[in-house]
């Protein structure tokens, strides 16, 4: 019977002893994994803008750039698409609590959350894209934990300008911009510096879709400006407008003229009608921020994307758009070495 009795008391001990072995496993597994990496997963969360997930533009690029990142260097990330501006901010603090590491805010209207959230928790990582702080005194530095993510997009946009230009029968060209602010200006002034450096009689039509965010997702504003601007004469319309530029490609589309893209590659979004892209690498610029503080290099301030960085350009597909002409290839690939080298200075504003 005591023998019995042992025998009951062992097999119960060899299941508790495999029962606990199971629950430990995965701890397991998880100290194995921080040994080979030497560091723990990196958690990066990140608060889309205006437009949300899907805009294929400024967003799909910041999403993009994540996603490399999850890929490329094993970081675990979450994503939040706020619904308006009391969203935006609760998204950044919660994120913030749960302990990510680095907490991505994409655009400007981020800045003033951001920069409060970021000093509230001095113990994470912030990365704000296009970040626009000002106060009475200028320009507000970023705190120690967090970095500005800025562009040249007057660089992007000086060439394709250039390329507008060179293809312009009418010597008349539009740009619709979507809030109009000092970020979207600096489109506008490359835009303008762009295409009169290579036509000097051309002349651009300009006009914004508001003074609010919403100027931003507006298609059908988008629309009714590049309508006036085309049957004004222009050729050639770029917008700098988040979805609201899609209602510039169907106003081109319904004209028989051409436009251009922003942010990202859009020519799948109206083939055969744009021309080309300002292509603004927000993954490129995520990218980094993201692998540098993998790496402990992350460094606070203000970090600039331009030409030469990588962090601009224009869209070129051919020969299979057959948008482009080798000859204006050849001029503006002239232009964008210029620009690199120094030999040409692009005004921002």
């Amino acid at each position: 019977m005591k023998a019995a009795s042992r025998n009951v008391l062992l097999v119960v001990t060899l299941m508790l002893v495999a029962v606990n072995g199971l629950l430990l496993w995965p701890l397991r597994a998880d100290v194995s994994n921080t040994t080979q990496r030497g560091a723990k997963t990196l958690r990066v969360g990140l608060v889309f803008d205006v437009g949300g997930r899907g805009d294929k533009s400024f967003n799909d690029a910041a999403f993009r750039g994540v996603d490399l990142a999850v890929q490329q260097l094993g970081i675990s990330a979450e994503f939040v698409e706020p619904g308006d501006g009391a969203d935006r901010e609760s998204g950044l603090r919660l994120l913030a609590a749960r302990g990510f590491d680095l907490i991505l805010g994409v655009g400007f209207v981020f800045s003033d959350d951001m920069l409060q959230i970021a000093r509230d928790y001095p113990e994470r990582h912030f990365a704000c894209v296009d970040y626009a702080k000002f106060d009475a005194n200028g320009f507000v530095v970023p705190p120690k934990n967090m970095v500005a993510l800025k562009f040249r997009e007057e660089e992007g946009s000086f060439l394709v300008g250039a390329v507008a230009a060179l293809q312009s029968s009418h010597q008349t060209l539009g740009f619709v911009g979507g809030m109009d602010i000092p970020l979207i200006h600096k489109f506008e002034a490359g835009f303008r510096q762009g295409a009169l450096s290579v036509c000097p009689a051309c002349k651009v039509l300009v006009g914004y879709a508001g003074t609010s965010a919403d100027a931003f997702k507006n298609p059908a504003r988008g629309k009714e400006l590049a309508m006036a601007q085309y049957q004004a004469g222009a050729d050639v319309v770029f917008h700098a407008a988040g979805s609201t530029g899609l209602g510039v490609f169907e106003a081109a589309r319904e004209t028989g003229r051409r436009a251009i893209g922003v942010d990202s590659d859009q020519w799948d979004e109206a083939p055969g009608v744009v021309m080309t892209s300002m292509v603004k690498r927000v993954e490129v610029s995520v990218f980094d921020v993201i692998s540098s503080l993998r790496d402990g290099r992350f460094e606070p301030g203000v970090k600039v994307f331009g030409l030469r960085e990588g962090g601009v350009d224009y869209a070129y597909d051919e020969p299979a758009h057959s948008m482009i002409p080798p000859s204006v290839r050849d001029r503006i690939e002239s232009l964008h070495k210029e620009i690199i080298d120094g030999k040409i200075s692009v005004i921002d504003k």
